[in-house]
């Protein structure tokens, strides 16, 4: 293999696929990525035998064809920190030279033959979604998927595709957001008898990828696998297996008080009130009255911190407590300048709503 590349997209290229590298594995070959150069350019391997990606380079001089796998961590180092415009690859047995104007590096690799494949896209797309759209509705839900869970269903976050719509739910079990995504197009209508989970890992990759918001992306199940192409890039992994809980048992429908707030009022609010949170609360309360809602703290050994907000509001009073980080999360990925917030009675779930696309749900605290 030796092949010429543009320095800024070989090094855009390596530093999204080289994200999913573990840093420790029992397989050092897992260290590293897998580089082929074939006719039609350059494509750049990745997996940690869960999640795979793949980028393809076709802007590149490719001089004799063939393969290497590298430890991830030098080749995307050399890349880096290198000065040239123009970088050349070149491999000859178990070594690989990595030439600039002035610098010559050889890094030794591994066996091609003992990488595991990494999933690639064939056939039809089951559906097609704008880029954008998708990493705002991903964003608006990965935040609360359960980070270590022996429910595995909750690790992941549940696809559900009606027609044109397709929502997106996660939760760790003391917290929910479901956010609703508009497709490209109708999806096949398989996709409506499923309940797709997918790890909260490959979700998260989405949000590296570049291009255009309206560039489109397209999705393909097979068996138990994803596989997701956004332009050059193909993420691929397994499917979460479980049963994810039937989260609209829980979403409330009877709540009597409601209240709208700016986004980020509500979050510096938040924020400056959970500076004197104790340590044992960890939470924050809101006192809601007629025309006026209190974001406030109490420690002991600390003091005590109030934020007075003017809000339209001429319902019943409640005081209800909330772990701060958990306003804070949903706060910070809200797009929307305003958000409502419905309750019921002080020991119920609180309610987050913008619009008619985004929901989330939090478990109060004692305080």
């Amino acid at each position: 293999m030796k092949a010429k590349f543009n320095k800024a997209a070989l090094q855009e290229a390596l530093t999204l696929v080289t994200s999913i590298v573990p840093s420790r594995t029992p397989k050092p070959i897992l260290q590293c990525v897998h580089i082929t150069a074939g006719k039609e350019g350059v494509e750049i391997c990745a997996t940690d035998l869960e999640v795979g990606i793949s980028y393809s380079l076709a802007q590149v001089e490719v001089e004799r064809e063939g393969d290497a796998v590298v430890p991830a961590d030098k080749v995307a180092s050399i890349v880096r920190e290198s000065a040239d415009e123009v970088i050349e690859l070149d491999v000859a047995e178990a070594a690989m030279r990595i030439r600039g104007a002035d610098s010559h590096f050889t890094i030794y690799g591994h066996d091609p033959r003992q990488y595991p494949v990494v999933p690639s896209f064939e056939g039809k797309a089951d559906l097609e979604v704008g880029l954008g759209n998708l990493q705002e509705g991903v964003e608006r839900a990965v935040f609360a998927v359960a980070r270590e869970s022996t429910r595995y269903a909750l690790n992941g976050i549940l696809w559900e595709v009606r027609g044109k719509k397709l929502t997106l739910v996660a939760t760790d079990g003391r917290r929910l957001a479901k956010s609703i995504v508009t497709l490209a197009s109708a999806a096949d209508a398989k996709l409506a008898e499923q309940r797709i989970i997918v790890p909260a890992k490959t979700m998260a990759l989405l949000d590296r990828i570049g291009g255009e918001e309206t560039e489109k992306v397209t999705v393909r199940f097979v068996d138990n696998q994803i596989a997701i192409v956004a332009g050059p890039v193909v993420v691929s992994s397994k499917l979460v297996e479980g049963n994810f809980p039937k989260y609209e048992d829980i979403i409330p429908t009877d709540y009597d008080k409601k209240v709208t707030l700016g986004t980020d009022a509500a979050l510096s609010a938040v924020r400056r009130a959970a500076l004197l949170a104790s340590e044992e609360s960890k939470g924050i309360k809101l006192s809601l009255s007629k025309g006026a809602l209190v974001f406030s703290s109490r420690a002991p050994e600390t003091g005590d911190a109030q934020i007075d907000m003017a809000v339209d509001y001429n319902g019943e009073p409640i005081e209800i407590g909330f772990n701060p980080q958990f306003l804070i999360d949903v706060l910070r990925v809200v797009r929307a300048e305003e958000i409502d917030i419905h309750l019921g009675d002080s020991d119920r779930p609180g309610m987050i709503k913008t619009g008619s696309d985004f929901l989330y749900i939090v478990m109060p605290v004692n305080l």
